[in-house]
Parts: C-alpha cells; structure tokens; sequence
C-alpha cells in the first residue's frame, strides 16, 4: 500500500498542463524522509548515529520536521518514541491528521530502511537541505543587491562570505561532546607529533629556541596577545615569526586529495598600520641581512642588490598572505580569515594591531573598552572556529614610562580587563638598550665611559616576558636582537653571561 503525498508534495510532472511552465521547486526526496523516519521510529537506536548533524529544519516537509523534532525529543529524554507514544504526542497537529494520523505514522514504520540505508537517507535529507539553504543564500545575495537592502556592496560580500563558511563548516565545526577515551586518544596523539617532531614542540615553533621551550610552540586555539611600547620591536618580532612559520611550511596530501600541514604553516598576516610594501622590506631585510633602512633609501650596491633580487625570487613563493586594510572592522576580518582557510588552508593569524580592528558597531570613547572586549572575543572565537593560533598586537598604556621599574606587566596592557581575560598567553617585549640609550649623558662627562660599557653590553639584548600563559608557567625568554635589521634571532655564545 503506498505511502500518502506529505504536504510537502508538489505533484508529478506531468499534472501540469502542456502549455504551462512546470514549476520548480526546492531540493528535496519525500520517500528518502520517510524511509529514514520509518527506520528511526523501528529503532530508536538510529537517533544516536544522526544526532550530532542531522536537525528538524533539514527536513523538506514540515510534518516531517514536526515527526523527526518530537521522536528525537523522546529518545534524548530517554524515552520510547514509537506510532503508538507520537500519536499521542502529535494528536493535535493538524498536518499529520491530514496525512491519515495513527495510519501513516504506522505506515512509516512498515516501509522503514534498513539501518545501514537509513543512514544514507540521512545523508541524503542533509545534502538536499544544505542546497535549499545555497539557493536562499543566493537569492537574498540578489535581492540585496539589486537594492532592497541598504548595506554597502562590500558589507553585503563579507556577509555572503560568512554565511557560505557557516554553511560549508555545518556538521562538522560542531562536535558535541567527545568520550573522555578520544580526549585521551587525541592528547596522546599530540604528544606523539611533539615527539617526532623536531625540538618536541606541540605546537607551530615559533623559530625562536627560548620563546619555544617555554610556550611549546604556538598551539591552535590560542589568542596570543602580544604587547609593548612603541619602539620595542612588537611587529618585528611578529613579522619574524610568521616569516619563519611560511618559510618551513609542509604538508602531505591526505587520501581525500587535502592538505595536512606537518610543519610551519600558512600565515595570515592583518596589518592593520605598515602597508604590505613596507612589512615586505622587512622580511627581505630579514632573509638577506641587508639593513632595511638601506633598501629603503636606495644606498646598496650593486652586489646587494643582486642579493635582494636572488632572495625575493627564493621566497616569492611562501604561504604569507597580507591585508593591509586601514581600520578593518573584526566582522571582515574573521570572513577573509574563513575565505583563506576555505581557498589556501590556514594555520596562523597575526594582527597588526587589537586597537586598530574595529567593533561592528560605531562607538564613541567611553564605549573603547567594550569594543576592545568585542574584538578580542571574536579573535578567540576565530582561534577556536579555525583551530589555529591567532597573534594580536597590542599597545600598552604610557602608566609604564612613570615606573622607575620600566618592564611591562599585565595591568599595563591598554582596556586590560577584556584582553587578559580573553587571552590564553600575554606576552610583553622589553628592551633595557630603548631607555638605556635615553638617558646617554654627555661624551665629555665622567659618567659616559660606564654609560657606554652598559649600554653595548645591552644594545643587541631583548627579552620578551611571559605575563600569562593558561597552559604553562610565567616567566622570560631571552633573545638576540638586530635593529637595523629589526630581526629578533636566538642568542649566541657572546651573550652567555646575560642567560646566567
């Protein structure tokens, strides 16, 4: 005996006239429906295998949807949910009466699919109602712009952008609970790669030894903040460590035809205040050892020149991407982060810096420090959605040039509350040679000799404190720093007596 047309049913093909266009309708497969819904009633096992991405709105026909949303009600509370409780349940839901009640949910249940089937009739329900969402999309994409909608075209792009990675991460983003066994299994695996991996990082090595031993490397999921006075080498610093992540990108390809990266990484890099031009001639000055300040006023000779132009072809190819967009609001910012990862992988973000993204909405002064707490929120958010480590830059307050004690710490950090709450590492870069060099006396006086003496001893020094770290202890890692090439590096052999 054949199943009745659920409401959803438009009837075949040819009950339309001849000289009538047939009309369309959205996705859908009725008798997928309800052979998975016969199966789920048979056997209230079936929930369990759906549960994590399967949901009421997948389904084409309301009653369906209605069917699916109270049996899934019942199992998750742990009851029976059969024709015989559902009839009850749904006694007063009209669409189904009219679909024969008590008859059709039985109905459901003799022509259900067998348990392997059903699950590809699942599969089938999900794929057809992901395609009825891409049509909406689009659709409201053309309405939009065709001039019912008031937002400008760029806005109305990123919001098209993140709604299509909303719909691509659908079903698998969220995971739901996982077994104190797979959390286990995952931790051991994660151990396992540091192990293998050179230098035993669980993380992406930041390509600085010390920074490296403390931290573990950079590890997915974290918002690093890290911050600094103007002039301390915050973005230096930054521009080497996702220089150095890109220069040792590797990956394998996966028997889905992926990418799996298995060292270094892709990098996005949001400079928010240095155009991409400028942060390019630090990185060239950083891979040559040409001082940038000589590549940007054309005093190199002939041979450095050939030098930058072997090296620019050596690294043209990296996996750096730069956006050097001026006051990028955070909404655009984490739909060109879902873009990248969707189009090339992703595996670091830097930006450049948390005070210059801003919030969603226009606030004024008093209002800085929800906005800041509005940003740093959705970077951690970004962090965990991407499953990547997110660097944001931060300024600190000018409370630290008061101290006699010049070294930063976490109440120094600009809208403090919000950042340090969100952050899971705080980092502070400290140079003693930037105030050393201020307080230089004059050459003709006594005190200048031991200025001196200090002051080389310390010129080429820098440390970068640890002010936070969720996962690890505090503490400070000590590193060799370039200024003319404002290139942080690890310390050598001469500087043993500062690591004592």
């Amino acid at each position: 005996m054949p199943l009745p047309e659920p409401s959803g049913f438009d009837g075949p093909p040819e009950a339309a006239g001849e000289d009538e266009p047939e009309l369309q309708t959205a996705p859908h497969n009725l008798e997928a429906e309800q052979a998975f819904l016969g199966a789920l009633l048979y056997d209230n096992e079936m929930f369990h295998r759906v549960a994590d991405w399967l949901r009421a709105e997948h389904f084409y026909d309301p009653v369906h949807g209605r069917i699916f949303e109270n049996a899934t009600d019942l199992i998750g509370r742990g009851s029976l949910a059969d024709a015989v409780v559902l009839k009850t349940l749904m006694q007063g839901d009209q669409g189904l009466q009219d679909l024969g009640g008590t008859v059709y949910l039985a109905m459901l249940i003799e022509t259900a699919a067998e348990n392997t089937a059903a699950q590809e009739y699942a599969r089938i329900i999900y794929e057809l109602a992901l395609r009825r969402e891409l049509i909406r999309v689009g659709t409201d994409m053309v309405n939009a712009a065709q001039g019912e909608s008031e937002d400008p075209a760029r806005k109305q792009i990123e919001s098209v952008e993140q709604q299509l990675f909303s719909l691509a991460e659908e079903g698998s983003s969220s995971k739901g609970f996982v077994s104190f066994k797979e959390a286990l299994a995952d931790s051991v695996e994660s151990a396992a790669a540091a192990y293998e991996r050179d230098g035993g990082l669980s993380g992406i090595s930041s390509g600085l030894r010390d920074l490296d031993d403390k931290l573990g490397g950079l590890h997915p999921s974290d918002l690093i903040i890290l911050a600094g006075r103007p002039s301390m080498g915050k973005t230096s610093l930054a521009t080497n460590i996702a220089f150095d992540v890109a220069k040792n990108y590797k990956f394998e390809i996966q028997p889905d035809g992926s990418k799996k990266t298995v060292n270094g990484g892709v990098v996005a890099f949001y400079s928010l205040e240095m155009s991409a031009e400028q942060l390019a001639t630090r990185l060239i000055a950083d891979y040559t050892g040409i001082p940038g300040y000589m590549i940007r006023q054309g005093t190199i000779d002939a041979t450095q020149y050939e030098e930058i132009r072997d090296g620019v072809l050596e690294i043209q190819g990296l996996p750096l991407f730069i956006d050097d967009t001026g006051g990028l609001p955070i909404s655009a910012l984490t739909a060109r982060a879902r873009r990248l990862k969707r189009t090339h992988g992703l595996d670091l973000i830097v930006v450049d810096y948390l005070q210059l993204v801003t919030g969603s909405k226009s606030k004024g002064a008093e209002s800085r420090v929800q906005e800041v707490s509005e940003v740093t929120q959705n970077l951690k958010a970004l962090a965990k959605e991407l499953e990547v480590p997110v660097i944001a830059l931060s300024q600190l307050s000018r409370q630290v040039e008061n101290r006699e004690d010049k070294k930063p710490q976490l109440s120094d950090l600009r809208e403090s509350g919000s950042i340090e709450q969100d952050a899971d590492v705080v980092l502070f870069v400290y140079r003693e040679a930037y105030y050393k060099e201020r307080e230089k006396p004059r050459e003709d006086t006594p005190e200048y000799l031991a200025w001196e003496e200090e002051f080389k001893r310390i010129e080429k020094l820098a440390e970068v404190i640890i002010g936070k770290q969720r996962h690890g202890a505090i503490g400070t890692a000590k590193m060799a720093f370039d200024g003319a090439r404002t290139k942080f590096s690890d310390l050598d052999t001469r500087y043993e007596e500062y690591e004592q």
